[in-house]
C-alpha cells in the first residue's frame, strides 16, 4: 500500500492493521479556496494528493493508495493549522480551552488494476473534541514540552495532549490522523480486498 503522506501517525495506524506501507508524500498547494468550508477543503486536498501520486506511478500489478489531510476547526469554520511558533501554539490552545472543536480528515483511497487503471473514492470523517478549561500554567507547560509544534490545532491526543481532552464524540483514530476502520472498509469496497478481516487477524485475508 502507498501512503501519500509523511505523517508517522498515519503510517503507524496502517501498520498496526498488518499492512505494509510505502511512504510517498505528495507536494500540492494546500491553500484554502475562497468560500470553501473546512470539510470541503480536506476532501479536496486529500483527492489532490492521491491524484498527484497516481499520475507519477504505473504500478506493476494491483496497488492500493491512501491519501489524507486532517484539520482542526471551530464553530465559526476557522481552521487551526500547525502553529508557526510557541506563541501561536499558546494562542490556539487558549481558543480551544473549555470548548468543543472539530477534527475532520479528508481521505481519498485509490486502487490500481491493469485492466481498469486507477479508481478513486473519497470521504470526510469528523470527530467532535471537547477540552477542559486550561490554566495559563497548563498551556505553558504543554507548549514547553514541544509536542504541539507539529500538530494541527497545537495538540496531539495520542500523546501528552490526552490530558487536555474532556471527551470526544466520534472516531478516535480520526483525531490521531486517520479514520482507519472506515479507510479499510472503503478500500475493501473499492478494490474487492478483505483488509478488515486481515486487520482483525483473520486467516483468509
Amino acid at each position: 500500500m502507498i501512503l501519500a503522506s509523511a505523517s508517522p501517525r498515519r503510517r503507524e495506524l496502517l501498520r498496526a492493521c498488518g499492512l505494509e506501507v510505502t511512504i510517498i508524500p505528495a507536494d500540492i498547494d494546500e491553500a484554502r479556496l475562497e468560500g470553501e468550508s473546512a470539510t470541503e477543503l480536506v476532501e479536496r486536498l486529500a483527492t489532490a494528493k492521491a491524484r498527484a501520486i497516481a499520475r507519477e506511478l504505473v504500478p506493476d500489478g494491483k496497488e492500493l493508495l491512501v491519501a489524507a489531510d486532517t484539520i482542526v476547526w471551530d464553530e465559526l469554520g476557522d481552521v487551526l493549522g500547525k502553529p508557526h511558533d510557541e506563541e501561536d501554539a499558546r494562542r490556539m490552545l487558549k481558543i480551544l480551552s473549555g470548548r468543543t472543536h472539530y477534527v475532520s480528515t479528508g481521505v481519498c483511497v485509490a486502487a490500481f488494476d491493469e485492466g481498469e487503471g486507477w479508481r478513486h473514492a473519497s470521504f470526510v470523517e469528523t470527530t467532535d473534541v471537547t477540552f477542559f478549561e486550561l490554566t495559563d500554567a497548563q498551556v505553558a507547560a504543554y507548549v514547553a514540552s514541544g509536542e504541539p509544534m507539529d500538530k494541527a490545532g497545537a495538540y496531539g491526543i495520542q500523546g501528552l495532549g490526552r490530558s487536555l481532552v474532556r471527551g470526544i464524540v466520534g472516531d478516535y483514530p480520526n483525531v490521531v490522523g486517520l479514520p482507519v476502520g472506515r479507510v479499510l472498509r472503503e478500500l475493501d469496497r473499492l478494490a474487492g480486498t478483505d483488509l478488515v478481516t486481515k486487520a482483525l487477524g483473520g486467516s483468509h485475508a
